[in-house]
């Protein structure tokens, strides 16, 4: 981990409230792997003094990109940064997504810009898979050139039925399972919304899937000295215990996962 000076090269609203920053990064770039994050100090955010995490949407060369989506005052802060604006990163942090083998089949369950560290990943594996991916309308289905770009499967499913089929991901991902799922070893791969990674890490222990989930929680430190992301999780011996999502994950095992009762 590392905390590195930056430069904005290129800040690009892509609709609906999202954009994608890119900035030269060499020293974090150099070994960042997908499913890790960066911690970034927003510039003009007066009055706070804490980072906000961003997952790491693409690494070319020198150069880091992330995905994001204005959605608090942190990230309606950080449209305003343009290019040439100097920011300070930390990272990487976190764990990455365990690589697939040759054997199976990844599979990657997305949630609206929770699409962005799978498109990391895609390029990454040995095996091209298949993509779920979901969103309240059209404007909130991403990244879809990415995985074209690596020859991937994709299916869309949108609340409102815009583009794709109508319903949640979780719709077109059940389909494809009753067809194929068995006749391949599936291993997923999610990010997204916690009602999504919820139905889908169930459904894969149910199932006995290979199942990793991108868990999203605030986060105050970024490294595991606060306790503000903290995830109830089975051990290895099945005793529930507490771990920390920015320094044990964010990737945890959808068998490990202890879920709140709702």
């Amino acid at each position: 981990m590392d905390i590195e000076k930056v430069i904005v090269e290129e800040h690009e609203y892509v609709g609906n409230d999202y954009s994608v920053l890119k900035f030269k990064a060499p020293i974090v770039a150099g070994v960042a792997s997908p499913g890790q994050f960066i911690h970034l100090l927003i510039p003009r955010l007066e009055g706070s003094i804490l980072r906000r995490p961003f997952s790491i949407y693409k690494v070319e060369g020198e150069f880091i990109y992330i995905l994001y989506k204005a959605v608090g005052r942190g990230t309606k802060v950080l449209m305003e940064v343009r290019v040439g604006d100097k920011l300070s990163v930390m990272g990487p942090l976190g764990n990455d997504f365990p690589v697939c083998n040759e054997d199976e089949f990844p599979v990657f369950i997305a949630g609206g810009f929770g699409v962005a560290p799978l498109s990391f990943l895609a390029k990454t594996l040995p095996v091209k898979g298949h993509l779920f991916v979901g969103g309240a309308s059209n404007c909130d289905i991403l990244c879809i050139d990415d995985f074209e770009a690596v020859d991937c499967k994709i299916s869309i499913a949108t609340v409102d039925g815009s583009v794709g089929e109508q319903g949640f991901v979780t719709k077109p991902f059940m389909t494809w399972y009753k067809e194929f799922g068995k006749k391949c070893k599936p291993v997923i791969y999610s990010c997204g919304p916690d009602a999504m990674l919820r139905a889908v890490g169930e459904f894969a222990v149910a199932n006995d899937i290979k199942c990793y989930l991108s868990l999203d929680k605030h986060m105050g430190c970024g490294i595991g000295a606060c306790l503000a992301c903290v995830q109830k999780v089975y051990d290895a011996e099945g005793t529930i215990v507490q771990k920390r999502v920015c320094k044990d994950g964010p990737i945890f095992s959808a068998e490990s996962i202890v879920w709140e009762e709702e």
